[in-house]
Formats: C-alpha cells, structure tokens, sequence
C-alpha cells in the first residue's frame, strides 16, 4: 500500500499471491476479493505455469463497494479509474470445454476509466484507456480505442466520448 491508500471495512482478500495498492487508492468497503495462488501442487491451472494471482491498482483509483473481483490471474486496474456502484464482478477464471480444466486470463483496465455499477468483465477483457464501461455490461472481449462508451451484452462501442471531457482530465482521483 502506497501513502494516503485506503481499504474500508468487511473486505476480504484470500489465497492471492499479491495485492499491490497506489498512492491515494481506495478499496471501499464489503468487496469480496478472491484468487487462487500460483506455484501450488494443485492439478488446477497447473498448465498456466506464469499465472500470477494479483490485484495491482493504480494511483488515485477507487474500487467502491460490494464487488467480487476473482484475481485466479493477474488483475490490472491502472491510474484514475472508478469501479463504481456496486455488485460488479471481475472474473479471471472458468471452465476451458474444449480442453476440459479450469483455465485463466488476465484483465486490464486502463487509465482514467469508469466501470459502471453491475458491470461483468470476464479473464481475458482490456477496457482501454479513457473509456467509459456502461452499468450492466459484459465485457468479454479486448478493445483498444479510447475515449468511448462501451455497453450492452455483451459490451460493443456505442459513442465517442469527447477528450476534453473533465474526468480524463482529473488530478485527484476523488470524485466529489
């Protein structure tokens, strides 16, 4: 934990390798963060031998309340982002059926991005750098063009979002 970070009460953090936490990042309070640690004799993701199971948030970052955020692989939310609302779920892992075992993808959220409330974002997902993810959406797919709201079920670009718009522009990652 970097200074000024923050985790509010009745979180709790299980069988990850690594939670790392920027400066003036906050963990709100009821999230639910989960993993499943690498190098162990467990047959489970044994075929993913660089897996880490991490939580890395960037500086000035907030995750609110009430998320399941499932970090069986690496978790990357950079700097400036708000996990909103609540009952979002990040989901590394599942059932490979073609190979028949568990398996894991990261995912990565980039600078300055807003996770809407009830939002779903499956191993494997990049929300690009100044982008908007619209409350209620599944993202299960990598994109890569900025300054635009994604949506729907699944998650599809849906506008351009103007540059000059204030929150990519922040200085403190508190929004008032």
């Amino acid at each position: 934990m970097k200074k000024g970070s923050k985790i509010g009460h009745f979180n709790v953090a299980i069988n990850l390798d690594k939670i790392k936490i920027g400066e003036n990042t906050s963990i709100g309070r009821s999230n639910w963060i989960t993993g499943f640690p690498a190098n162990t004799n467990s047959k489970h993701f044994a075929h993913q031998t660089d897996r880490e199971s991490a939580l890395i948030l960037g500086n000035e970052s907030a995750i609110t309340k009430h998320h399941h955020i499932d970090c069986t692989s690496k978790i990357f939310i950079g700097n400036f982002v708000t996990v909103a609302g609540y009952y979002s779920q990040f989901l590394t892992h599942s059932i490979d059926i073609y190979e028949n075992r568990q398996d894991s993808n990261p995912i990565n959220i980039g600078d300055y991005c807003f996770v809407g409330t009830n939002s779903v974002i499956l191993g494997g997902s990049v929300l690009p750098a100044f982008s908007v993810l619209g409350a209620n959406a599944l993202l299960n797919k990598s994109y890569t063009e900025q300054y635009t709201l994604y949506g729907g079920v699944p998650a599809k670009p849906l506008k351009a979002l103007p540059q000059n718009a204030k929150y990519f522009h922040r200085e403190k990652g508190f929004v008032y």
